[in-house]
């Protein structure tokens, strides 16, 4: 008999653009397996001529988790990310910010596959304003950060949720002991305007990669602290020059024009958020962040920096999400 019939009680699948990541979860939520594909919503398994449309989708399912439902077929599935959106498998309509966030999974959109298995499909969320703001996937891993935070909240408790990456977002959260509100949030395409400006201008001329860590170091935070001074005041479209001209005047090497770029960047971008938290008149109690390690150390650095005293960072944040959602939605009937 295969483990999986005894031991799986959700699969859940993470699926982004440009990527599938599915688990195999068990009682409580532990992941017993992970598998990482490369069929994001864009890039998915091609299929025979004259397959419908969705037939990619159904490739890309049945790779990530056929054998773990052969061998459970009972079992619920969960999808969060990209795949409910419009080039996704199924659109699942945006929920309107501010949100209870216990509301998140009693709204799921279903697909059924060819083979009858229902999926669930996670919303994603808007911010109707005068500049609209969406998100689809991030709202799982904040279901997932505030789950593992559990009571460990007083009242009116503010925490900043924030998400680095290709599109940042920065998570409002206030917490009573009735229940958490997603209250705002803001987005910044900090990650894929550093990889532009290093693959795409003549800023990335000049720059290299190397191991010198100290010097790595003191240019990153050279650049974050330029947002605090009265040239940075000049705003992210004029100073990002000064990677060039610092580098022409023999002040920084070629990977130090790289590291500086990167604190830049992340220095404006904190520098923002901050403008914008007193807007809102919101003062977090704590922040936490969640992806990759490396960068989120990154941003932990800044946000010291910029005043901001207490900061953690979170793994596994979206398999705890989607665990959450599931048992929000009911799908688990013994968990």
């Amino acid at each position: 008999m295969h483990p999986a019939s005894q031991q799986t009680r959700l699969i859940a699948l993470d699926w982004g653009t440009s990527s599938l990541r599915a688990y195999r979860l068990g009682t409580g939520g532990q992941t017993l397996e992970m598998r990482a594909l490369p069929w994001g919503v864009m890039q998915l398994p091609e299929t025979v001529a004259g397959a419908g449309e969705k037939d990619g989708f159904e490739a890309a399912f049945e790779q990530a988790c056929g054998d773990w439902l052969q061998a459970a077929p009972a079992t619920p599935v969960i999808a969060a990310g990209m795949v409910g959106s419009r080039q996704g498998w199924l659109e699942a309509p945006y929920l309107s910010v501010p949100i209870a966030v216990a509301d998140i999974g009693g709204n799921l959109s279903i697909v059924r596959n060819r083979q009858g298995q229902l999926i669930h499909i996670v919303p994603g969320l808007i911010q109707n304003v005068l500049l609209p703001n969406v998100m689809r996937g991030e709202e799982t891993q904040v279901v997932g950060v505030l789950s593992a935070l559990g009571k460990q909240a007083t009242l009116q408790d503010e925490i900043l949720i924030g998400l680095p990456g290709t599109h940042s977002k920065w998570v409002q959260i206030r917490r009573t002991d009735a229940q958490a509100e997603l209250t705002h949030f803001d987005t910044f395409m900090t990650g894929e305007v550093f990889a532009a400006l290093c693959g795409h201008t003549i800023l990335g001329r000049g720059m290299q990669t190397t191991e010198n860590v100290h010097a790595s170091a003191t240019a990153f935070e050279r650049g974050l602290r330029v947002p605090q001074t009265a040239a940075g005041r000049a705003g992210v479209l004029s100073t990002i020059f000064s990677t060039r001209t610092l580098g022409l005047t023999g002040e920084l090497d070629g990977t130090g024009q790289r590291e500086y770029l990167s604190g830049l960047l992340i220095g404006h971008e904190i520098s923002a958020l901050q403008d914008l938290l007193r807007q809102h008149e919101r003062q977090p109690s704590r922040v936490i962040l969640v992806g990759e390690s490396a960068l989120c150390e990154r941003y932990a650095s800044v946000l010291r920096a910029y005043g901001f005293a207490r900061t953690d960072v979170m793994a596994q944040a979206t398999e705890r999400g989607l665990w959450q959602l599931a048992l929000t939605a009911g799908l688990l009937k013994t968990v």
